[in-house]
């Protein structure tokens, strides 16, 4: 079982900024690659204010806090993940996308990289073909925002190997994360059963249930919720609420996992949720 010292993140989204923290975090060298320079400024600039929070409210040192930020480096080009023990992808979740990257970084990682997906539906099985080391390809299935949320969904390909578990989930654990293992089924365990319930959630104001706001409110007053299904869709991103619908269809072909006609809907017209401005509710600058 190898240690993991440098780690190259690939998308400096939500998700792939929240990564790279927490592995600086775990005392790894953070290599932060984004097809578009701007978001990566982007994120080291979400990352210093989530460190200065930290420290405001106690949880860490000021002096760790920038060893931590130290470590994060901006990587203009992909081929800077030649030198990485693990290159974690967190771009969009797509299969073509996600495939076409990993043949790439296949090409440029050292022989004894691994290459880990951030996946949170597709087959690490059919990611892992297109690569020459698909024993050497695994998910890491993080939750949002990563930073707080302590699960990781490790997903094991057909061929991925014990050993390379072993380096991750001990990785995870460096995270200050709890991995829990999970096998290669469409949407694994997490949005396999929360999808379909957030899915629900949308045909119930779809059909006149009730309104968004009696929806959520429902659940959280009367299921304990933190938060409702339709405000944690806008948090997701509705067009990845309705990527995973889809390949949830697709991959076991049952029509209860049919995606909404309204999540369509409101994907087509451009209301993702939070990042957008507008999903089921509007938010600032929508």
């Amino acid at each position: 079982m190898a240690d993991i010292h440098h780690v190259s993140v690939v998308g400096a989204g939500q998700m792939g900024s929240g990564i790279a923290l927490v592995a600086a975090q775990a005392g790894c060298q953070v290599l932060l690659h984004d097809a578009e320079a701007g978001r990566i400024s982007k994120a080291l600039a979400q990352i210093g204010m989530q460190l200065t929070g930290s420290v405001a409210k106690g949880r860490i040192t000021e002096e760790s806090a920038m060893q931590a930020l130290g470590r994060i480096t901006a990587a203009a080009d992909l081929e800077a993940a030649s030198g990485a023990d693990l290159v974690i992808e967190a771009v969009t979740e797509s299969m073509p996308v996600k495939k076409a990257l990993l043949a790439k970084l296949d090409g440029i990682c050292g022989q004894g990289a691994i290459l880990a997906s951030n996946t949170s539906s597709l087959s690490l099985t059919e990611l892992a073909a297109v690569t020459g080391r698909p024993e050497q390809v695994i998910g890491m299935h993080f939750m949002n925002p990563v930073p707080v949320m302590k699960l990781v969904e490790i997903i094991r390909g057909l061929r991925t190997s014990d050993d390379v578990y072993a380096t991750i989930a001990k990785l995870a654990e460096r995270m200050g994360k709890t991995p829990l293992e999970v096998r290669d089924f469409p949407g694994f365990v997490s949005n396999r059963i929360l999808m379909p319930m957030i899915n629900e959630a949308v045909y119930t104001v779809y059909e006149g249930v009730a309104s968004i706001e009696a929806v959520d409110g429902v659940m959280k007053l009367g299921m304990n919720h933190p938060m409702g299904p339709l405000a944690l869709a806008d948090l997701i991103g509705l067009d990845t609420c309705l990527a995973i619908m889809e390949t949830l269809h697709e991959g076991f072909g049952d029509s209860k996992y049919r995606p909404c006609p309204l999540l369509r809907n409101y994907v087509a017209a451009g209301w993702l949720g939070r990042k957008s401005g507008r999903g089921f509710y509007a938010y600032e600058g929508g």
